[in-house]
């Protein structure tokens, strides 16, 4: 009878994964043979080969020949869609049935997933229109002076590890600018006024080494968050919960608590929040008070594990995809000696018109806006975007019926690299933009659509504003056997394996910014 039962579960699991893997052909779909029990997440979750980004992107280079694809997420059946001008319809025209990004939230039994990009619905919506207004100009402006001393801070520790007489040596870029984004992050988000460059032991700098975790469990968390958000629903009820988020609430309580007390007021994210929370909104451009006094005594605009889920969303985003996109800037230049020559020449023009590097001269630096586009769409900070159906879709020009709940996913990395697209996809032309030497459908590095990344300004000037202090300070070499950067098997985020090395040298003379 044992035996009998063993070969009974047995032909049960079977016929079930059949069962699950024929989704796709039965309902007409071009679809890709899934490998049992993993689908095709088998390289990401079993041989652990590569990461999700990476593993999307191969299934994406494979299959030239569909618009879309059908692809099984363990046994959960999920369509990948390649065609730029229809994914771009499902993020922007089509918003309405496609208006959830599918994957982990539970803002009821797990407050801290409750940031703005997890966020479904009406949640949605209500928190991002009372979030738009922190990224505006005027808010920019005034957590510029928080941006620039971190960056000094950046320089003078760079300069500790070059030699004085001015010649080069290998700097591991990826260290050090995600050291700079995180003290950017910790001051400019938070109002922690730390300095991760002389003391990385700090506990702000310490989350971080828990949010990207090269680990068999943090790879296998973050990937259930994006591709299977039920398992990772049933990992929190189990209680077995990631130590981040937990650490960042005590963090932001510890931090609210504190400036409550003592009538603190800072120009930084986490102000702004306060005046959500005290007053029910936070202030446009033409009322650039900072303060967050209560108009009641009772009002609660927002929770405090509410303001930390969304401190701690933009912590994550902040810091890692800002730093990425530094070092690959820097390392593209450092190929195309007249890409950087015209990149120092921006720096240099935009100073001397403005007397120092100040918020209007780093929005001057056109060919660096170029540069990061250009970075972006290469190395985008999200490989992959995903998607929900929310109410059965008609793809257009055909009778294939996308069922309502059926996750969507994106290969921006795979779309950003098409040669269909964009024309020397594999080289680097940031004048592409000048030129529409590209499909502009194609082009996504923030999304599209209403939920396109909120803070994609913000991004914008941090990462300008450090590429403009290494300019102006350092020499870069130019690389003249330069190999495609290797990409490592875990993170959401496109994470360089061993980091990104470039050839610097202090230059004997800068200009005082």
């Amino acid at each position: 009878m044992f035996l009998y039962l063993i070969i009974f579960v047995c032909t049960a699991i079977v016929l079930y994964f059949k069962w699950c893997y024929s989704y796709w052909q039965n309902r007409g779909f071009p679809y890709v043979k899934a490998k049992t029990p993993y689908g095709a997440l088998d390289s990401v979750i079993r041989t652990w080969k590569q990461s999700v980004g990476i593993a999307m992107y191969d299934i994406y280079a494979a299959t030239p020949q569909h618009k879309m694809v059908g692809i099984y997420l363990l046994n959960r059946p999920a369509l990948m869609v390649r065609d730029a001008h229809l994914a771009r319809n499902i993020l922007t025209r089509d918003f309405n049935s496609f208006h959830d990004r599918g994957i982990y939230v539970d803002e009821i039994h797990d407050p801290m997933s409750g940031g703005l990009y997890f966020l479904k619905g009406q949640q949605w919506k209500s928190m991002r229109s009372k979030l738009a207004p922190s990224f505006t100009s005027g808010k920019l402006r005034g957590m510029f002076g928080l941006i620039d001393e971190v960056s000094h801070r950046m320089v003078d520790y760079m300069k500790t590890t070059l030699p004085e007489d001015g010649t080069y040596k290998t700097v591991e870029a990826k260290h050090v600018f995600v050291t700079y984004g995180i003290d950017i992050i910790a001051s400019s988000i938070f109002g922690l006024d730390v300095n991760s460059f002389k003391d990385n032991q700090n506990e702000f700098f310490a989350l971080s080494k828990n949010v990207n975790e090269n680990s068999y469990r943090g790879k296998l968390r973050i990937t259930c968050q994006y591709m299977y958000p039920s398992l990772e629903k049933f990992f929190q009820r189990l209680g077995w919960r990631e130590p981040a988020p937990e650490y960042m609430k005590k963090l932001v309580r510890r931090t609210i608590e504190h400036r409550d007390k003592h009538n603190i007021v800072r120009k930084d994210m986490l102000q702004l929040l306060l005046q959500l929370r005290n007053t029910g909104k936070i202030n446009d451009d033409n009322d650039l008070e900072w303060a967050a006094k209560k108009t009641k005594d009772d009002l609660a605009a927002i929770s405090m594990e509410l303001i930390a889920a969304q401190l701690f969303i933009f912590y994550v985003a902040g810091f890692e995809t800002s730093s990425a996109t530094i070092a690959f800037t820097l390392y593209e230049l450092s190929q195309y000696p007249e890409l950087l020559q015209k990149a120092q020449e921006d720096v240099k023009q935009a100073y001397e018109k403005h007397g120092s590097l100040s918020y209007d001269a780093i929005t001057d630096m056109k060919f660096l806006d170029l540069c990061f586009m250009e970075t972006a769409r290469k190395y985008p900070g999200l490989p992959v975007l995903n998607r929900e159906c929310t109410e059965d879709y008609t793809i257009p020009d055909t009778d294939l019926v996308i069922k309502k709940g059926t996750p969507i996913i994106i290969s921006l990395f795979g779309i950003h690299r098409d040669e269909k697209y964009f024309p020397n996809a594999l080289g680097y032309d940031p004048e592409r933009y000048l030129n529409k030497n590209y499909e502009e459908a194609a082009f996504m590095p923030f999304g599209e659509g209403p939920r396109h990344c909120i803070a994609q300004r913000m991004g914008r000037l941090i990462v300008k504003v450090a590429l403009a202090h290494v300019l102006t300070n350092f020499n870069i070499k130019i690389n003249e056997n330069p190999v495609e950067i290797e990409f490592d098997n875990f993170g959401i985020p496109i994470m360089p394996k061993g980091g990104v090395p470039l050839l610097l040298s202090r230059k004997t003379e800068t200009m005082k910014i």
